[in-house]
């Protein structure tokens, strides 16, 4: 599995100084932390709703393999709307597992999108069958027996 090395100067705060270590995670890794926070219609199976920035955090907290000893980065933290990681850092740390993990950007546009944006289903090209159906339709109205009226 792919690896990436971050060390980070005091640039974003003596506390996250230090060597972090980030790992490809699995896809079946990947896809069960997208799973878990996905919510889907029941009968369409659409997308309604989905927690990008959980996603994300998970995802980081799941490639991140060694940090320094001090542990600075936590679930908690990366989410934290208070108490958080600055968001350069966030970025950064996004990027990376980003990356490593395959997340396409657009995979993010996806997540970070509700479902009812537009429809991304590609419509047929092929009408060969709309036209053999009208077609049909016109030679069985031309076979059917016309009434004429009597002239007076």
């Amino acid at each position: 599995m792919r690896t990436e090395v971050l060390e980070l100067d005091n640039r974003y705060g003596s506390e996250y100084v230090g060597v972090y270590l980030f790992q490809e995670i699995t896809w079946a890794k990947r896809s069960r932390i997208i799973q878990r926070h996905t919510k889907y219609h029941p009968i369409t199976g659409q997308v309604t709703s989905s927690d990008f920035v959980t996603i994300q955090a998970e995802s980081i907290i799941a490639s991140l393999k060694k940090q320094p000893e001090n542990n600075p980065i936590t679930l908690q933290k990366l989410l934290g709307e208070e108490e958080g990681i600055p968001i350069e850092l966030g970025e950064l740390f996004s990027k990376i597992a980003n990356k490593l993990c395959g997340i396409t950007p657009d995979e993010q546009h996806f997540l970070s999108e509700p479902s009812e944006e537009g429809n991304r289903t590609q419509h047929s090209q092929n009408t060969a069958s709309a036209r053999n159906s009208e077609s049909s339709l016109a030679r069985s109205e031309e076979s059917q027996p016309r009434i004429s009226k009597p002239s007076s």
